[in-house]
């Protein structure tokens, strides 16, 4: 089969290439791969800075995409041969075919294409994930939501809002053009928008409440201070990365740790069981695909790509042009 490789292993975006590798053999069954999104683990990836859970391929980048079942492995009872799905993958998704559990797919709708489809599972399952299982936010609490602009920060604003109604909503972003762009996911009352390049967020934040009870942070170091000044008692801080950093800045106060009664945790999703993830789509299902399907909720597509641009889609993902998705479809 095709697939998408890096040459020398590891390395900069022009090491990727189309090349080939054995088509794998079904476990519990296999997807003809027709879209796959791009996420920012998949750079670091690339540059061999994550480390990979033990099911994802050594050698194949991708963990979502969308496609067609086209083997059955022995014992699958879920799905059959022809059946349009989308789903989460511990790797390998930048390729013709795929191998999958079979628990870590979702049947397609008929109102989703390919591509649209392709950008959901990983991003929106992290932002589920985050607001509903790790770190629940209760109906009119604050949140504030770093990285608004990044699949997962729009998908999060929008759960947060639409899903659990919250207070208010926090976000940042990092030009006036994103700045604008998040106003237009709706509810101006509620939602709250900051260039963190222009503005201190903790004091924008001042302006409209005394602080939030959830923070859900991708940057790590550079935030601690401001995201510590910005939580209220008992309030909970949810890590999904460290894109500045995991140390404490210098002269960091911890003691606001034990002031506030604060709660500090990380997570992840691709190194979860194939049952965590299971269990995590079918709340993804009950609760949030309904406001994807009826058009409350936005599946936000920056561009796609054919995989033959893979090089360029990394680029820009590093480059962070995009507002919303970036997809790549697997063309001939």
């Amino acid at each position: 089969m095709k697939c998408v490789l890096i040459k020398d292993k590891t390395g900069p975006a022009d090491n990727l290439y189309l090349g080939e590798e054995n088509t794998p053999e079904p476990g519990k069954g296999e997807v003809q791969v027709k879209a796959f999104g791009l996420n920012r683990m998949d750079l670091l990836q690339r540059e061999g800075k994550y480390p990979l859970p033990p099911q994802a391929s050594k050698t194949i980048l991708g963990v979502e995409f969308s496609g067609v079942v086209t083997k059955l492995g022995e014992g699958s009872k879920t799905w059959k041969e022809g059946d349009e799905v989308y789903g989460l993958a511990y790797g390998g998704a930048y390729a013709e075919y795929i191998v999958n559990p079979e628990g870590m797919l979702l049947p397609k709708p008929k109102e989703f294409d390919w591509v649209e489809s392709a950008g959901i599972p990983e991003v929106w399952m992290t932002a589920t994930q985050a607001l509903m299982v790790e770190a629940p936010l209760k109906e009119g609490h604050n949140v504030f939501i770093h990285a608004g602009a990044s699949g997962v920060g729009i998908a999060a604003i929008q759960i947060a809002l639409h899903v659990l109604k919250a207070g208010k909503v926090f976000t940042t972003c990092g030009s006036d053009e994103k700045v604008e762009f998040l106003k237009g996911l709706g509810h101006s009352d509620r939602l709250h928008v900051f260039n963190y390049k222009t503005q201190d967020f903790a004091e924008e934040l001042k302006k409209h409440a005394p602080g939030v009870d959830l923070i859900i942070d991708f940057i790590g170091k550079q935030y601690w201070n401001q995201n510590i000044s910005s939580l209220k008692l008992d309030g909970t801080m949810l890590y999904l990365a460290f894109m500045s950093g995991p140390a404490f800045p210098e002269g960091a106060n911890l003691g606001p740790i034990l002031g506030k009664r604060l709660t500090i945790k990380g997570s992840t999703l691709r190194s979860r069981s194939s049952e965590y993830q299971h269990e995590l789509l079918e709340t993804f299902k009950k609760n949030v695909l309904p406001g994807i399907l009826n058009k409350e909720l936005q599946v936000k597509i920056y561009k796609t790509y054919p995989w033959t641009d893979v090089i360029q889609a990394h680029k820009d993902m590093e480059a962070n042009k995009n507002s919303g998705k970036l997809v790549l479809e697997v063309t001939e």
